[in-house]
C-alpha cells in the first residue's frame, strides 16, 4: 500500500464468498475514523437508520460506571478504500495485519450508537483510549450491499425479555433484590417465571420476574437506605402481602391451580402486583413503624375478574389495559384502601 495506512492486529476469514476481517482497535481510533454522516440524507439513500441520541448518555455512563466489567460486541464496519491484509507468516496465512489507507471512507453498518457513546465515554474518562474493542471489516460494495448487511445483521437479533435480562443481571440494584425477594418469600418462591414476561397456559408459575421487579421498584422509591435493608423491608413486605391475598396461599400450599387464579383473579397481574407496591410505598412512608397492621385492609378485595368494579380500574372492553393510567387508577385505589381512605367494597 503506497499510502498512509491504519494498521490493525486481525484475524481473516471468508463468509458468502467473501474475504472479511476482524481486527482489535483501540478506542481512542473509534470516533476518529468511523464517522456517521448520512442522517440528514433521505431514508432511500441512507445505509444506516439516523442516529438516536438519546441512546447515547445510557451507553456511555454504563461505560464508565463499570470501567472494570463492561462488555461490547463487535463494530461491522464497510471500507471504501485501499485494504490489504499481510499474514504474519506463509504458515498462518489468516492471522496478521489489516493495512487501511487513511483515505478511506468507513460505513458503520452495526454500531454507530455504541461509537457515538465511546467517543463520549472518552472525554470524560481518556483512559479509556487504550482499551479495544473488536471490528469486523468488510469491502464497500455499494449503498444496496450495505443496506442489505444492515437488514441482515438486524433480520434475527431479538431483545432478550425483561425477566430474563433481569434474572442475568447482578449489576443493577433493582434486579439484585428483585431475585433476593422471590428467593425469600415463601410465596414468590416456586411459582415465577423467570424467563418469560407472560406465562403460559400450563405454567405452575403464578408471576413473573419482571413483575416481581417492578412492584418492588415502586414499593422501595425514594427509600433512602442500604441495599440490605431494601431487601429486608421488602421481603418483609411481600410475605405480610402474602398472608392477605389467600388466592396466592391457595396456590402455594396446593388447594388452587396457578392457572386458575391467573384465569379468574387479578391478585397476580403486573398491574396489581405495581399497585401493590405503590400502595406500600406510601404507606410505610406514612406510618414507619406499625404500616404491617393496615396491610389487614387487603382482606376485603375481592379479586375476582368478573367483579364489575374493576372495569373501571383494570379492564377495557374485557381486556386487561397496559396503559398508564390504569396503572395509575388501580395503583391509587390500592393507595386508598391501604390508607383507609375508602370504604368501598370491592
Amino acid at each position: 500500500m503506497n499510502s498512509a495506512a491504519f494498521l490493525f492486529p486481525a484475524v481473516k476469514g471468508v463468509q458468502a464468498k467473501r474475504d472479511y476481517f476482524a481486527a482489535m482497535v483501540p478506542l481512542e481510533i473509534i470516533p476518529r475514523i468511523f464517522q456517521f454522516e448520512d442522517e440528514e440524507l433521505p431514508l432511500e439513500i441512507r445505509a444506516q437508520r439516523v442516529l438516536n441520541k438519546a441512546r447515547i448518555p445510557d451507553i456511555c455512563n454504563y461505560i464508565l460506571n463499570n470501567p472494570d466489567n463492561y462488555v461490547f460486541s463487535s463494530l461491522t464496519v464497510s471500507v471504501d478504500g485501499d485494504m490489504e491484509f499481510q499474514p504474519f507468516n506463509e504458515n498462518n496465512p489468516y492471522v496478521g495485519y489489516i493495512a487501511i489507507s487513511m483515505s478511506s471512507q468507513f460505513l458503520i453498518n452495526d454500531g454507530q450508537h455504541r461509537r457515538a457513546a465511546i467517543a463520549e465515554a472518552i472525554k470524560q474518562n481518556p483512559a479509556l483510549k487504550s482499551e479495544h474493542i473488536s471490528v469486523v471489516f468488510y469491502r464497500d460494495e455499494g449503498l444496496l450491499r450495505a443496506q442489505q448487511m444492515f437488514s441482515d445483521l438486524n433480520r434475527y437479533a431479538i431483545r432478550p425479555t425483561k425477566s430474563i435480562n433481569i434474572l442475568f443481571n447482578s449489576r443493577e440494584e433493582s434486579s439484585i433484590i428483585a431475585k433476593r425477594v422471590i428467593e425469600s418469600v415463601p410465596t414468590f418462591n416456586g411459582l415465577v417465571e423467570k424467563e418469560k414476561t407472560t406465562i403460559s397456559n400450563r405454567s405452575k408459575a403464578l408471576f413473573t420476574l419482571s413483575a416481581v421487579c417492578s412492584a418492588t421498584e415502586e414499593l422501595l422509591k425514594n427509600v433512602d437506605s442500604s441495599i440490605e435493608d431494601k431487601i429486608s423491608l421488602a421481603i418483609q413486605f411481600w410475605s405480610q402481602v402474602s398472608a392477605h391475598i389467600t388466592e396466592w396461599s391457595a396456590v402455594k400450599c396446593g388447594a388452587m391451580k396457578s392457572s386458575d387464579v391467573r384465569k379468574e383473579y387479578i391478585c397476580s397481574l403486573s398491574v396489581t402486583l405495581a399497585a401493590l407496591g405503590y400502595g406500600g410505598n406510601a404507606l410505610i412512608a406514612a406510618y414507619p413503624r406499625d404500616w404491617i397492621k393496615h396491610l389487614k385492609a387487603l382482606d376485603r378485595i375481592d379479586w375476582k375478574k368478573d367483579n364489575p368494579q374493576w372495569e373501571k380500574l383494570v379492564f377495557i372492553n374485557g381486556k386487561v389495559a397496559a396503559n398508564r393510567s390504569a396503572q395509575r387508577a388501580m395503583s391509587e385505589y390500592i393507595k386508598s384502601v391501604l390508607m383507609g381512605n375508602t370504604g368501598d367494597q370491592i
